[in-house]
């Protein structure tokens, strides 16, 4: 496990990044030509109201993944999976975890390797959520999805055989924005131990930041792309609303966030949105950065030594003892 010490923004520096470096190097380059622009066309072709295109993408985002072999999972339902650690006895922590993929692709298999790997590390299980997507189902669909599961694993504690006190929710790009809203809502208020945010999208709009102009094309995810997710999320509601919007409230409702990491990617368009998101949160969310990596780390195989180092800092977060 890799000590850190936390600090309201950090970076994870050293030899690691020169790896860091290389591998999403090697990752942007493994993309497909095209990529991003086939799934731009999709995602706006199915706000149209042709979804054909959008299918063929959720398709392709959703291969079944090999486990552990000391992980054991459990298909509670066609939307819940839980990920448990075998040999492990008494109540443990749980992290719910909300895939990405722009509201609008992703699924429980796209997000299944990093649920694995946190639960392999023996001493915290994970609820796997299956939302629906966008935009056959606009905000707040996938966030009531979301506050639903939670409220479902602190009601089954005994069944699910964690510690009610000690949920924790989590989640990648849109899945990181949804956890947040999930934190501030008013179902969720005060259910939630901890949060575990990785390149979270925090403002559903083009925001203009140093880091949208300059990563906002070829880095994981181009600027065309995550306007056109917003569009397909946001259905008619106002991009400001700041349960789609987290990065618009103020530090004074960020303070009442649960403690919070968030795990940046350095050369990310959304990199920005999170440091001041962090800053603004007056010391709530504890920021680290991995300067050399890109979009994507979590849910799509490349860049391993940014998905380790995740599963770590995520593992030590969520079972440090409050």
């Amino acid at each position: 496990m890799i000590a850190v010490a936390f600090a309201a923004t950090a970076a994870v520096g050293g030899a690691a990044d020169s790896v860091m470096r290389r591998q999403a190097d090697g990752f942007l380059q493994a993309l497909p030509d095209g990529l991003q622009q086939t799934q731009t066309l999709a995602v706006e072709k199915a706000i149209a109201g042709d979804n054909a295109a959008l299918m063929a993408v959720r398709n392709s985002r959703n291969t079944r993944q090999t486990l552990s072999e000391n992980v054991s999972v459990r298909q509670l339902s066609e939307s819940l999976r839980l990920y448990e650690p075998s040999g492990v006895d008494g109540r443990l922590p749980l992290l719910v975890y909300f895939h990405g993929g722009g509201w609008t692709f992703g699924s429980l298999n796209s997000c299944a390797r990093f649920c694995d790997a946190v639960a392999a590390m023996g001493g915290v299980k994970v609820l796997a959520v299956d939302y629906r997507l966008a935009p056959e189902h606009p905000f707040p669909c996938g966030l009531h999805d979301c506050c639903d599961a939670v409220a479902y694993a602190r009601d089954n504690a005994a069944l699910l055989g964690i510690d009610a006190s000690r949920i924790s929710a989590g989640g990648d790009s849109s899945g990181g924005n949804l956890a947040l809203a999930v934190a501030l809502s008013d179902e969720c208020r005060g259910a939630l131990e901890s949060l575990v945010l990785f390149y979270p999208v925090t403002k559903a709009f083009a925001d203009g930041s140093e880091s949208w102009r300059k990563y906002g094309s070829g880095y994981g995810l181009d600027a065309d792309l995550m306007e056109a997710f917003n569009r397909a999320y946001l259905g008619g509601t106002d991009s400001e609303n700041h349960a789609v919007s987290v990065g618009l409230c103020s530090g004074e409702q960020l303070r009442r966030l649960p403690r919070t990491l968030l795990v940046a990617a350095g050369r990310d368009i959304l990199r920005d949105q999170g440091c001041e998101l962090a800053e603004k949160s007056g010391g709530r969310i504890e920021r680290v950065e991995f300067p050399d990596a890109v979009h994507l780390f979590i849910t799509v195989p490349g860049q391993d030594e940014a998905f380790r180092k995740a599963v770590d800092l995520t593992y030590e977060f969520i079972t440090q003892k409050q």
